[in-house]
């Protein structure tokens, strides 16, 4: 009964929507209105409110390294713990509060591998910082930061640990940038800090 209440509280705590309440607290326009019109940091970054930006993106990264976090805390099982992780995980994918249309998990997805291993965590943000400030393109980042992270677990772990949650994590993010990849190929991809469109 505890495991199932802590995959439960995780998912709702992933559906907060921070970048609405963001939206609400900064008097902006709904961020699923302009830009990519996905509620996430780097839309909301288009607005061009850079704290409004930033609010979006801690409390999505907190709520992921929280969920995680207190699991641990309360002495649950790895098994258990990894799902928390992809309960908190996809609650921010498919959130109940936004009719599960939410945004891409880049921000939750950090918090969430920093909890479960800060090594892990900080490989992850170095490479997705080193890829946005290259080439600008929050998404190529996020893609390429996904695709290492398996790898950069196995090579801590030997495979073991939270490895299938990581892997699972990689895929889910990859799979919700595939129509920013698709702009990246074309060329048609907005680079970071670019001002906002309608959606």
């Amino acid at each position: 009964m505890s495991a199932a209440l802590a995959i439960i509280a995780a998912y709702l705590l992933g559906s907060v929507p921070f970048a609405m309440i963001s939206a609400k607290l900064f008097g902006l326009a709904d961020p699923r209105t302009y830009g990519s019109g996905n509620p996430g940091a780097t839309n909301v970054l288009r607005s061009g409110n850079k704290k409004a930006a930033l609010f979006t993106l801690i409390g999505d990264a907190l709520k992921g390294w929280a969920a995680v976090f207190a699991a641990q805390q309360f002495g649950l099982s790895d098994t258990v713990i990894g799902l928390v992780a992809l309960a908190v995980f996809f609650g921010h994918l498919f959130p109940v509060f936004l009719r599960f249309k939410g945004g891409k998990g880049v921000a939750t997805g950090a918090g969430v591998l920093l909890a479960l291993d800060p090594l892990l965590g900080l490989a992850v943000l170095a490479t997705w910082l080193f890829i946005a400030f290259a080439c600008r393109y929050s998404s190529a980042a996020a893609v390429v930061a996904a695709a290492l992270a398996p790898v950069y677990s196995a090579l801590g772990h030997g495979g073991g640990g939270h490895l299938a949650v990581v892997g699972i994590i990689a895929i889910a993010l990859i799979a919700k940038h595939w129509q920013n990849i698709q702009r990246l190929l074309a060329g048609q991809e907005s680079k970071i800090g670019s001002k906002k469109k309608k959606a």
